[in-house]
């Protein structure tokens, strides 16, 4: 790991480049848009390669058919939007035209969770991880920083499926030396030791996970945590190991507590290793307009709210 000392990167940012680097190694890559290339930075990849982007409009269903014809004649496209509608939008497309016949199609679905900010509720997605992780056969990724960003999208180009891949607008800390990094779907990473808890975070909760560990550790609090970037297939050795050695689990996710990584762990952990277990994130509710930071501290999900829960975990024990 690095020290957090580069400057913070968008993992949308990631995307954007990471696209524009396969594009040049591999000319089967093409990258379809619903009119929002500049948000989500496939305008980077349509600047170097314009006779390979498509701009489908405000269209996402038939964005995810058309990606679906393009997989079907051995292209690999990238269909990117706002999570809200790659997701929501264009589910029943992505289930019977992506899923169900196991088509090579990558879904980049940028501005994920609450930390979208000013756009609001409408905009907020914090139900895709649920959406996804539904339909069979779907691998779903949510990088945590710059580095792991671009090479999950190395990786979801690698692997033959579907791949749902969840970026974020609010620059993050990077915390990955790319030099010694590696990735691989399906596989998590244990970055902190600790036996008195296990933090299990995905995406931009990673770093508040890692500065809440460095907190409780001035108090004496020793917690392990550990980088779920795959949240299907979970790293279901890794989890149960932690769960076992640690005896107490909490989840950190910017996605609602129904459906996404939390009950993923909570559903491994009630067959294999029934644990004690919190999780942090957002509670049945809709977000609502305001300044990112200020909406991801309303709603708990920052480092000092992380710690709160580990500490309160603790006392009741």
């Amino acid at each position: 790991m690095s020290d957090m000392q580069r400057k913070p990167v968008a993992t949308r940012d990631s995307y954007g480049a990471a696209l524009a680097e396969l594009g040049r190694e591999h000319p089967d890559v093409v990258v379809l848009d619903a009119d929002l290339s500049a948000a989500t930075k496939t305008s980077v990849f349509k600047k170097a390669f314009p006779e390979r982007h498509f701009n489908c409009g405000i269209a996402e269903g038939n964005m995810i058919a058309a990606a679906a014809g393009m997989a079907a004649m051995g292209l690999t496209p990238f269909a990117s939007s706002f999570a809200m509608f790659a997701a929501g939008r264009a589910f029943e497309q992505i289930r019977n035209s992506v899923g169900y016949p196991r088509l090579n199609v990558k879904i980049g679905a940028t501005h994920g969770g609450i930390s979208v900010g000013e756009d609001g509720a409408s905009h907020q997605c914090c139900e895709d991880f649920a959406l996804m992780r539904s339909i069979p056969g779907m691998t779903v990724l949510c990088p945590a920083d710059d580095v792991e960003a671009r090479a999950a999208v190395r990786a979801a180009y690698e692997h033959q499926g579907p791949v749902y891949l969840r970026f974020g607008r609010l620059a993050v800390p990077v915390f990955h030396d790319e030099a010694s990094f590696r990735f691989q779907i399906g596989r998590g990473e244990q970055l902190t030791d600790g036996m008195d808890a296990a933090i299990l975070a995905t995406g931009l909760m990673v770093a508040e996970a890692l500065q809440a560990a460095e907190a409780l550790a001035a108090e004496g609090i020793h917690v392990r945590v550990i980088n779920l970037c795959t949240i299907k297939p979970l790293d279901e050795e890794l989890v149960v190991k932690a769960a076992e050695e640690c005896g107490r689990v909490v989840t950190c996710e910017e996605h609602s507590v129904i459906g996404g990584l939390g009950e993923a762990v909570a559903a491994l952990l009630a067959e294999r290793r029934p644990t004690p277990m919190r999780r942090v994130g957002v509670k049945d509710v809709f977000g609502h307009s305001g300044p990112a930071r200020a909406l991801l501290e309303q709603f708990g999900l920052t480092a000092s709210g992380i710690a709160e829960v580990v500490r309160e975990f603790l006392r009741e024990a």
